[in-house]
């Protein structure tokens, strides 16, 4: 099945939807663009209110995965992979083993124009179990001849963003006198909540679970609830759960001077960018703060670059985004705009 999505710029070459014959539950593939190259796009296993709302999420994270490549310098166009749970459908070992070969025979019948990875609800494990289906798989653990959990290397990605970020908001890189709050500790955040307690930062965290305040206490950062971080008086907030944070309901709320994190589409929809814009916030684009991840796995794995090679990719974060901002500032739009015409260029063009 081929789709269209909310424009021209989103008409997807490829997009799958199927029952799984093991499973039983709705798998999707979708290709946005293979100009650049192979596609690539996580796996996301997440619970929906409907099949459909799944098909959307997978359409418009692919769309953000081609441009997320581009910008990364990347020889990659952009897909995803979306199981779609019902409400409070929970897996087995013998169905969650089902459902990604499931998975990977729909990965597989698309012969090397895709390849998936880990996101949310997925890890190098299910990886592993993906590639007995396919060869089209990424990010599995070391031992099983992948480079194992990017998380370390997204955050080491966001890290960079964040030096250019404070150094194009405060005039300063240093991130030792600044204050960030921290929405999330998951694999990503956790590791840049510890990365920022090393660089002397102060810092405010909180998590929808409870157990990750000894995280926090050990970082030394100020526990919070998720609402208050979100809000509180600092200078950077860092989203790095779940997306559609930043609304246009919780932009006024927000006392930061600027955002970069690694969680995916922060914007409910494209105008809140031009909120933000307005409020005196500077955005740093999700697709390039949080690319450091697939960055690092691509080079490894896909291709055959050095550790030292795929590490030095990932801190041209900092030069990416730099650019955009001052690209932005200069043309007096928002990062968002500069980010989304940077990336259509050079999809258009052929070249990353």
């Amino acid at each position: 099945m081929v789709a269209t999505h909310l424009d021209t710029e989103s008409i997807h070459e490829h997009v799958i939807l199927r029952r799984g014959v093991r499973s039983g539950l709705p798998i999707v593939v979708a290709v946005h663009s293979t100009a650049l190259g192979q596609a690539i796009g996580g796996c996301r296993l997440a619970h929906y209110p409907h099949w459909r709302d799944g098909l959307t999420d997978a359409l418009r994270l692919s769309a953000a995965m081609s441009d997320k490549c581009a910008l990364a310098g990347l020889p990659n166009g952009g897909g995803k992979t979306v199981i779609a749970l019902p409400p409070g459908r929970t897996l087995d070992a013998a169905t969650r083993r089902a459902v990604l070969h499931d998975a990977g025979d729909v990965i597989a019948g698309l012969d090397g124009t895709y390849a998936t990875g880990p996101d949310v609800g997925t890890g190098p494990d299910d990886m592993v179990t993906i590639a007995e289906r396919t060869p089209h798989a990424f990010c599995r653990p070391v031992q099983a001849g992948g480079s194992g959990d990017s998380s370390e290397h997204t955050a080491v990605g966001v890290l960079a963003a964040l030096h250019a970020l404070c150094a194009e908001r405060f005039g300063s890189a240093d991130l030792s006198t600044r204050s960030f709050a921290v929405l999330g500790l998951g694999r990503v955040g956790g590791h840049v909540l510890r990365i920022l307690a090393d660089a002397g930062a102060t810092l405010v965290a909180a998590d929808t679970d409870e157990s990750r305040r000894t995280l926090a206490d050990t970082a030394g950062a100020a526990w919070a609830s998720p609402q208050d971080c979100l809000t509180a008086d600092v200078d950077v907030l860092v989203p790095a759960a779940l997306g559609g944070l930043l609304t246009s309901h919780t932009v006024p709320t927000l006392r930061c001077a600027a955002i970069a994190g690694p969680a995916n589409n922060q914007l409910d929809t494209p105008a809140t960018a031009d909120l933000l814009h307005q409020h005196g916030i500077l955005w740093a684009p999700d697709i390039i703060v949080s690319a450091g991840g697939i960055i690092h796995a691509t080079a490894v794995e896909l291709h055959r670059e050095t550790f030292a090679q795929a590490t030095a990719r990932v801190h041209g974060i900092a030069d990416t985004l730099t650019d955009i901002l001052r690209t932005a500032r200069a043309a007096g739009s928002t990062p968002a705009a500069a980010a989304h015409s940077r990336a259509r260029h050079q999809i258009e063009h052929g070249r990353p």
